[in-house]
């Protein structure tokens, strides 16, 4: 059986002034991760690193982020990041350009159950 996914949290995050996109991304993965917290690991015995962890950045400029050293930076697990064309890029009057970016973390498992044993309730 191919990996199942058993987590995906959303983040945003943004560049104020820089027109950084993987400043913004990076901040959309933090504010993911933030709303994360996966005890399973410990109570189950499973390694981290069977954790296959995709994330996809929706951002203005997909070109414009480094998705390598965003994948690097993932405390945990085998990552993937892929930057797709989405988020935000607002103007404001003085010249300066907000980035906004959004970030999809999904994190994947193998198949466990050969693993565990079922025990009915009686």
């Amino acid at each position: 059986m191919s990996d199942q996914r058993f987590i995906i949290e959303m983040g945003m995050g943004n560049d104020l002034h820089g027109m950084d996109y993987t400043k913004a991304a990076d901040r959309a993965i933090q504010d993911a991760l933030r709303h994360s917290s996966i005890p399973m690991f410990g109570a189950l015995g499973i390694d981290h690193t069977e954790m296959r962890v995709q994330v996809t950045i929706g951002a203005q400029d997909p070109d414009a982020v480094d998705t390598e050293a965003l994948a690097a930076s993932l405390p945990r697990g085998r990552a993937t990041v892929k930057a797709v064309k989405g988020g935000l890029n607002v103007e404001n009057p003085n010249g300066d350009t907000i980035v906004v970016a959004s970030a999809a973390v999904e994190a994947f498992l193998p198949d466990l159950s050969n693993r565990f044993r079922h025990v009915p309730r009686t």
